[in-house]
């Protein structure tokens, strides 16, 4: 695995357009695409993850306290935007993830990486999650959020959590 990671960060349909979308998500996917053509032009490793849960979704305890359905397994919210998974020509690995953060890395990556480049959605919440995971888990690893290719619940929850990120010394571009 290249020792540069590109981490795509559910950018699935539920989050752009669908049940729990958001104008600011469907603005960047261009940007998003652009950047994930250049991490193939550079050789990156591009990894995906999917917000995945189940049928019994309202049942769990985010359920409970986000009750509006999405991401539900093989449904079409669930799916990684058409043009954003094809913009990585099939060279990407997929991670589904059952909660805000994964907490698998250590199996996926192999090895703590020289930079980890995040993008994706929803800032505040799963991208927000993955980064301060990330960063306890490889401290000397440069993790860099690009907030160009990013989108919270809100921009005000968006500005938020990259200063959370920030001190908590994730780089933001």
């Amino acid at each position: 695995m290249s020792k540069n990671i590109l981490l795509v960060i559910d950018m699935q349909n539920d989050f752009i357009d669908g049940s729990l979308g958001t104008s600011e998500a469907c603005q960047i996917v261009p940007r998003v695409v652009e950047t994930i053509r250049e991490a193939v032009t550079n050789g990156d490793t591009i990894i995906y993850t999917r917000d995945t849960h189940g049928s019994d979704y309202s049942q769990t305890q985010e359920g409970r306290r986000l009750p509006v359905m999405h991401c539900i397994r093989d449904t079409q919210g669930w799916q990684i935007r058409d043009e954003v998974f094809a913009a990585s020509q099939g060279s990407a690995h997929v991670v589904d993830k059952p909660s805000f953060g994964y907490t698998g890395w250590e199996q996926v990556l192999q090895g703590a990486p020289d930079v980890i480049t995040m993008i994706g959605l929803c800032t505040d919440i799963c991208v927000a999650s993955n980064a301060l995971i990330l960063k306890a888990l490889y401290p000397e690893t440069q993790i860099i959020v690009d907030a160009s290719c990013c989108a919270g619940t809100t921009p005000d929850n968006h500005r938020a959590a990259l200063q959370t990120m920030k001190s908590c010394q994730v780089e933001i571009r």
